[in-house]
């Protein structure tokens, strides 16, 4: 088996090197991230600048673009294969409900799913690294659960997977979830640097809005392992006959 890692929070991030570890236990391993933190860069690909591929010490190779960069390069020619599995993470932190349109983890993983090939997307919940070695052996569970009995033959899927920061013997069993929303964004943060200038930071997420039994939200706060299979189809199909309908209406009015 020959799987490709990416993330979003860097080559040296733990969360990457935890799962690198895990995952070279079972498979041939080719990782490409990026030289710095680009989280929430979602899908974005770099077309106005040059993008440099540089090697690590540890073998690992950084380029100085975005993850979803990260896995078209690797796929489109750096490689020279095609690998049978696409796995992003882990991340610091959550992705979860409206996080996953942001998220520069979920958008690696979708670069290898939109070039079809099944993906995975790991995160922690809770930030800071605590148990990723816990989670890194999950993950390697999973994938050998996954590739030995593949959930829908040949075509590609794209997985968002969040554990909880716990042992391994602690993790409840995994619980397909829908994603779940959150409340608005906190408010943006203003400062002034020193030549009296104003900056403006982004605010935080917003705290969970929808955690109803059935979303990652409450999967995760009960100790489960939540498993949201993602789709890139943004179109909304329940809306259709009725947008028809409608613009059927202007025309005739017009």
């Amino acid at each position: 088996m020959r799987i490709l890692i990416s993330n979003d929070d860097g080559y040296q991030a733990p969360g990457i090197i935890a799962l690198f570890n895990a995952i070279k236990k079972i498979a041939d391993v080719e990782v490409v991230a990026p030289e710095q933190n680009n989280s929430a860069k979602s899908n974005a690909l770099t077309l106005h600048s040059p993008i440099y591929i540089r090697h690590a010490d540890n073998g690992f190779r950084y380029i100085t673009g975005t993850p979803a960069d990260c896995v078209h390069i690797a796929l489109t020619g750096l490689l020279g294969y095609r690998p049978d599995l696409v796995i992003s993470g882990i991340n610091n932190g959550a992705n979860m409900g409206d996080d996953t349109i942001y998220s520069g983890t979920v958008g690696a993983a979708m670069e290898g799913y939109l070039m079809g090939i099944p993906a995975i997307a790991f995160s922690q919940v809770e930030r800071g690294w605590t148990h990723v070695d816990d989670a890194a052996e999950w993950a390697r569970q999973f994938i050998l659960d996954v590739m030995n009995l593949p959930p829908h033959g040949t075509t590609p899927w794209l997985l968002n997977v969040n554990i909880p920061n716990k042992p391994i013997g602690e993790l409840k069993s995994a619980k397909t979830s829908r994603l779940g929303r959150r409340h608005p964004a906190e408010r943006v943060i203003t400062q002034t640097n020193p030549r009296g200038e104003v900056m403006y930071w982004i605010g935080g997420a917003g705290s969970a809005k929808d955690e109803a039994h059935d979303t990652d939200f409450f999967a995760t706060s009960m100790g489960h392992v939540s498993v949201t299979p993602l789709q890139v189809d943004l179109t909304d199909h329940a809306e259709l006959n009725n947008w028809n309908s409608y613009l059927q209406k202007c025309k005739s009015d017009a």
